[in-house]
């Protein structure tokens, strides 16, 4: 089969895989991903929680954020210490996980993430600086600084071949932008054609397979080569694709 002919394949495959995930039971407590629990919320600050603790076992996420009163966003520094204290969650502890809680409370207080992404964002029209704006703005209102929280938050971005794909940050964008089935669509202003594919394993491995990425290394640059190969199918919104093609490879089929 000649590339031309490989990519249309692959369109025509991605595009029925699109519109078979597209439906409200595919997330579910068989089928987990942790968007649902950012559902019952439909709240910004909730659900980037719920991205920036998305890594590892999907079982363990999950169980993990649904054990955390979200309601503490609203006390005091010390009862969201107290509360969490016996939390912890992988590589965070729980002085990390109520570091998070205080900034995100803090940051609510005067401004939104919506807004203060939108700060960084509206320069070039650049979710990576949109990206960088908001964890400037986390970690410079509660001054933390362990290995766990900074996995946590990430740190600033300012180069993408050999940086971290930011994939939990780009996979909360996604939520946030888009509005479909799956995505909440919660703020706006946002263009969905500015979006980066959130790069994991899954998708990185299956982009490869399909012949969609040609790049060898795990990063920034192979999340923007993928999203932009993506726009070939559809520019205004290539990350509609991102959710079937984690899916296939989850799934092992492909």
């Amino acid at each position: 089969m000649s590339e031309k002919n490989s990519i249309i394949f692959t369109k025509k495959l991605l595009n029925i895989e699109v519109k078979k995930r597209n439906k409200s039971d595919e997330v579910n407590e068989n089928r987990l991903d942790p968007i649902i629990v950012a559902h019952k919320y439909k709240d910004s600050t909730i659900s980037l929680i719920c991205a920036l603790f998305a890594y590892g076992n999907v079982k363990q996420i999950v169980k993990f954020l649904d054990s955390l009163d979200f309601s503490l966003l609203q006390k005091n520094d010390e009862e969201i210490r107290e509360v969490l204290k016996n939390h912890y969650y992988r590589f965070q502890k729980s002085e990390d996980i109520a570091a998070l809680f205080i900034a995100l409370k803090r940051l609510n207080k005067d401004t939104s993430l919506e807004d203060v992404f939108k700060q960084g964002y509206k320069k070039n029209s650049s979710v990576i600086d949109g990206i960088n704006s908001l964890i400037q703005t986390i970690k410079d209102l509660y001054q933390h600084d362990t290995q766990g929280y900074n996995f946590l938050v990430s740190k600033v971005t300012t180069k993408t071949k050999g940086a971290g794909a930011l994939k939990r940050w780009m996979m909360y964008l996604r939520w946030m932008v888009r509005e479909d089935n799956i995505d909440m669509g919660l703020w706006s202003g946002v263009d969905k054609a500015d979006l980066i594919m959130p790069l994991d394993t899954h998708t990185f491995k299956v982009g490869q397979k399909l012949g969609l990425l040609k790049r060898k290394t795990y990063d920034l640059e192979a999340a923007i080569e993928l999203t932009n190969t993506l726009k070939t199918f559809d520019k205004n919104d290539p990350l509609k694709y991102d959710f079937a093609i984690y899916r296939l490879g989850q799934e092992k089929i492909i």
